[in-house]
């Protein structure tokens, strides 16, 4: 049971600090939340959880040293009973399903922080998890897509940052026509009409980003 003089302790991160102030005043408007600390990226947020231990931490998924994703693992590995909420401006599936293997217990879009966080974060410190409806729709729409491969992604990252299927050839040591079996499995499995197509799919998706 959490009240004024016990209040759920609250790590943010997030390399915005116009989020940071606004998560921080909307926390501090709360009795029965505290917040603890601050961090602008991955390797602080996990000093500041090693050093505070938070009830639950709010976690940014797009920061440029190492990523939300990659910041949640490290704490779960050292800490397998850490709360996670991710926070952000990405409801690409694939982006989701990432954090929440990773160990996130809810998701919250940034759009939606005033009307959904308070309330997620008391759920989160109550053993619960939560996933948005629109969010738990995408997911369960891809639940049964045959997943890209590693080489695949690989492939893809390469249409997406423009080079040819020549130039993909030459970069991955392998021959054009494997590059183009490989494009076609991708077009196949992401149901898309052409390379374009594709990349426009898997950035709003979130298998890559540019």
């Amino acid at each position: 049971m959490t009240n004024a003089s016990n209040p759920i302790r609250i790590l943010t991160v997030d390399d915005h600090p116009l989020i940071l102030k606004g998560i921080a005043s909307l926390i501090n408007a709360e009795a029965d939340m505290k917040l603890i600390a601050e961090a602008a990226g991955g390797p602080e947020a996990i000093e500041k959880f090693r050093l505070h231990r938070p009830d639950v931490t709010l976690m940014d998924l797009q920061m440029p040293d190492l990523s939300g994703t990659e910041t949640i693992t490290q704490i779960r590995n050292e800490f397998p009973e850490a709360r996670i909420v991710v926070l952000t401006t990405y409801t690409g599936d694939a982006q989701v399903l990432k954090a929440l293997k990773a160990g996130a217990r809810a998701y919250v879009l940034k759009g939606h922080v005033h009307r959904e966080l308070l309330e997620i974060i008391r759920a989160v410190h109550a053993g619960q998890k939560r996933i948005p409806p629109d969010i738990a729709a995408q997911l369960a729409e891809h639940a049964a897509d045959d997943a890209l491969s590693a080489r695949e992604l690989e492939v893809l990252r390469l249409i997406a940052a423009g080079n040819s299927n020549k130039r993909i050839a030459s970069q991955l040591a392998i021959g054009e026509a494997t590059v183009k079996s490989h494009v076609t499995n991708i077009l196949s499995k992401l149901g898309a009409n052409d390379r374009t197509h594709a990349v426009t799919l898997a950035l709003k998706r979130g298998i890559v980003d540019l």
